[in-house]
């Protein structure tokens, strides 16, 4: 922006300085991470690298004393990822991890296999873009396996992919209940991935999906998409119904 000077955070994250603005622009401003940002962020790569599972109780002291922080800071990154549907207030227990139940993980698997299956049955049919989209997508995956990749970085790559075949549907209300749904798993498909190890497994999965779709058989493809989800399913139910986490989080 003309007239401003940024500077790097530690984390870069990019801040403007006070040097004035001029134009319609003059009255925004950004304030720096917050340490209740900073802590909020370490919590979510926490979670979405699978090292805190699900159901995990948050206990404000011990995250205070892991992260060096304040009980009061502690208390509101955990607000904070208490409304992003990450952790829940759970009545005389405090904040924990959320931990889908068996029911929730199918519907949002059946959910998911509606979307995701429209998306395929319009590949013939959907922009030369979209379909780079879901193939561009695939090639990151593949790619991913060959460097020292994390978990989170892995789960993303491959919701990626389910995002692309929701975006066939040309539909931006069907993406938005896709994206809801995405969160939804997250956390659970992370600890799964991390679980599983496949990850060569995962890509011919998804590379044998593209390559039916490029050959136009639809109902193979909707066939392999709907094996893959159903091995997702499968595995999800199976960890959350293994045994209860620790009472408390550390590092």
């Amino acid at each position: 922006m003309a007239g401003a000077k940024c500077k790097e955070l530690s984390d870069n994250q990019t801040v403007m300085t006070d040097t004035p603005l001029a134009g319609p622009f003059a009255t925004l401003s950004l304030e720096p991470l917050s340490t209740v940002d900073r802590v909020a962020e370490e919590l979510r790569r926490s979670l979405f690298e699978g090292e805190v599972d699900p159901g995990t109780p948050l206990r404000e002291v011990a995250l205070a004393a892991a992260l060096g922080v304040s009980r009061s800071t502690v208390r509101e990154a955990l607000g904070m990822l208490v409304a992003e549907g990450l952790a829940d207030r759970v009545a005389n227990k405090g904040t924990q991890v959320r931990r889908l139940d068996p029911e929730q993980v199918r519907d949002v698997c059946q959910a998911r296999m509606v979307i995701e299956t429209a998306g395929v049955r319009r590949w013939n049919e959907a922009d030369d873009p979209l379909r780079d989209d879901v193939r561009r997508a695939l090639q990151a995956f593949s790619d991913l396996t060959d460097t020292d990749y994390t978990p989170a970085e892995f789960t993303a790559a491959h919701l990626d992919i389910h995002r692309a075949l929701s975006a066939l549907t040309r539909s931006e209300r069907l993406v938005a209940v896709a994206e809801s749904l995405y969160a939804e798993v997250r956390l659970a498909l992370a600890h799964v991935d991390k679980v599983r190890g496949n990850a060569l497994e995962q890509v011919h999965s998804h590379a044998e999906l593209l390559s039916l779709l490029e050959k136009s058989d639809l109902d193979a493809a909707a066939d392999e998409l709907a094996h893959h989800l159903s091995g997702a399913e499968t595995s999800m139910l199976e960890a959350i119904t293994r045994p209860e986490p620790p009472t408390t989080l550390t590092r």
